[in-house]
């Protein structure tokens, strides 16, 4: 489906400054917290597994199709007898759902049933489907009858439906009749399950989830219509509380956006399958969230790294951006998802110009804002380490940690601190609660002005950073001051540091001066850096790849020391070749 032109109303430029603020509070109230502790107890009651009983199908209504492709290497180990999911793997036949000793990616993975996506990607029916009873057959055992915290979560129920429907000729080939009847009986028990628990679930990517599943088990269990009409209702309401307006996820997170794309996308094959259309409210959702995703892509396809996710593979945002059917432009201007797209020959430059996600929406936010990344055709010139989420299980948790952090991100710290705190249990804390932001336009150049107030309270300054992008993208000046405000007379002085990561394979080379470093890109063209206002050095820095993987790679850091009265660094990019 080709989406409609962007408004110019809504997908126009809109110059002149603007305030934007930290909505809501910063996490789950104490009641809040209690009432999903409650939730969660009475799954155990009889009174819930009464709700659970009833009649199961004989048979699906129809089989949608899966219009994601799976992931091949995980695909060929499922059939070597390995189920494996970033960094971790489990022989099939010494699986033990009961002994739980992985980590929550790869329980999730296994919970999801996203396997078997992976394996219907590589495998016939014939070669597939013995390993998809097999575990299909274990899950089946520890928890068909047993509602778990965890495996029976309302967004892996979600994603159970979604597919399980998808991929029935793998999990019900068998010609056990009573494997069947447990595989169908526990199919309807999770679709009341949802009944009453799909709204129990996060904001964003996991309350989608939830609905979407519900909604398929409407459109394929026989007699599910007023479950599909319940379900359309929740899913619009799980729109309008997981996105903003423009499309953008709250979460903030590109991944979390994509991810959620992606479910829709398995909704609308799930309607299809019934010769039906999505809700047109769900399509226009749709709509806008293929465009806000789109600006936060490079020119190599793939996705910028912030709030936690990687940069995802360009086969794997091209798979589900197709599977979509939404044909639209890049939104250049999120008013509410936050990042600024400016675009001019060559090059892309993404700004994080709003404060970071509240704890109630995403899990291991990051403290990024005004940070950038900038790239050159199919090269990422300058980037945030990204993966916080995303990494590897062999990544060291304090590894996996600190990519949360500011000096993880290409912008401006101050005394080695993050503009928005980050407890011990990993939740934000306080920080940057407001980024005011100008945008100006013309032929000759963008410009991009934004301040955030998040070292106000500590130290008494503002962070103002302004970047400006030559029309034909050739150079990319910037200026990163910290302005008084607030306390008065503050003495001593605060060190503070500029950093530019630097992308992989990007090799820097200091001048003799050292006030500048010539870039050169992998089988590309050779950038001069340079700055004013402090001292620049180059250090080693790393970078979550879109398999999850750690990356060495460089960093630039420009660092000086800000009196009471602030400081001010300007530095310039500009391509020599």
């Amino acid at each position: 489906m080709t989406a409609p032109a962007p408004d110019p109303a809504t997908d126009g430029i809109e110059e002149g400054k603007r305030l934007i603020t930290l909505g809501g509070d910063k996490g789950l109230s104490l009641a809040e917290r209690l009432a999903d502790r409650f939730q969660r107890l009475t799954w155990r009651t009889p009174l819930h597994g009464i709700r659970l009983k009833g009649r199961y199908p004989l048979k699906l209504i129809a089989v949608p199709n899966d219009p994601v492709p799976g992931d091949v290497r995980r695909g060929r180990a499922l059939l070597a007898g390995m189920v494996s999911f970033r960094g971790e793997s489990r022989a099939i036949d010494r699986l033990d759902y009961a002994e739980r000793d992985w980590g929550r990616p790869f329980a999730d993975h296994l919970h999801g049933f996203g396997w078997l996506r992976d394996l219907s990607t590589v495998a016939t029916r014939a070669q597939g489907a013995p390993v998809a009873e097999t575990l299909m057959a274990k899950w089946l055992a520890a928890y068909a009858d047993k509602v778990d915290a965890h495996a029976w979560r309302p967004d892996l129920w979600g994603r159970r439906i979604l597919l399980w429907t998808a991929h029935a000729p793998l999990i019900l080939s068998s010609s056990d009749i009573v494997y069947r009847s447990s595989v169908l009986n526990a199919l309807a028990r999770g679709a009341r399950h949802l009944d009453r628990g799909a709204d129990k679930a996060s904001p964003g990517a996991p309350r989608i989830a939830a609905w979407s599943g519900l909604i398929a088990a409407g459109l394929l269990i026989p007699g599910g219509d007023p479950r599909r009409s319940f379900g359309e209702a929740g899913l619009i309401r799980a729109l309008g509380t997981g996105l903003f307006d423009d499309g953008g996820s709250v979460s903030r997170s590109p991944a979390m956006l994509l991810d959620s794309i992606m479910l829709l996308a398995m909704l609308r094959e799930t309607y299809a399958a019934r010769r039906l259309v999505l809700p047109e409210p769900v399509q226009a959702a749709l709509n806008r969230m293929v465009a806000a995703l789109l600006g936060v892509t490079h020119g190599d396809r793939a996705l910028a790294s912030w709030q936690g996710g990687g940069p995802a593979t360009a086969e794997q945002v091209a798979a589900v951006i197709d599977a979509s059917g939404v044909r639209t432009r890049p939104l250049r201007q999120a008013r509410d998802w936050g990042y600024q797209r400016l675009a001019a020959g060559t090059t892309t430059l993404i700004v994080d110009a709003a404060p970071p996600p509240v704890a109630r929406v995403v899990e291991g936010g990051c403290a990024s804002t005004l940070a950038f990344e900038f790239s050159d055709g199919a090269a990422r010139l300058i980037v945030n380490c990204g993966g916080a989420r995303a990494a590897t299980a062999r990544l060291p948790a304090s590894f996996a940690a600190g990519l949360r952090t500011t000096a993880a991100h290409s912008t401006l710290t101050v005394a080695d601190s993050n503009s928005t705190a980050i407890h011990a249990d990993g939740t934000l804390g306080r920080g940057v609660s407001s980024v005011e932001l100008s945008r100006q336009e013309s032929d000759a150049a963008s410009r991009i002005e934004a301040t955030h107030d998040g070292y106000v309270r500590r130290f008494g300054f503002v962070h103002r950073r302004q970047l400006l992008l030559t029309g034909d993208g050739r150079e990319l000046r910037g200026e990163d001051s910290l302005l008084p405000q607030g306390r008065k007379g503050r003495v001593g002085a605060n060190r503070f540091a500029v950093r530019f990561h630097l992308g992989v394979g990007v090799q820097a080379s200091p001048t003799a001066d050292g006030m500048a470093a010539i870039l050169r890109l992998p089988g590309g063209p050779l950038w001069q850096f340079r700055c004013r206002g402090g001292m620049l050095g180059i250090e080693d820095s790393l970078w979550i790849d879109g398999d999850g993987r750690p990356v060495p790679t460089q960093q630039l850091v420009i660092s000086g020391e800000a009196q009471a009265g602030g400081a001010s660094v300007s530095w310039a990019m500009k391509r020599a070749l």
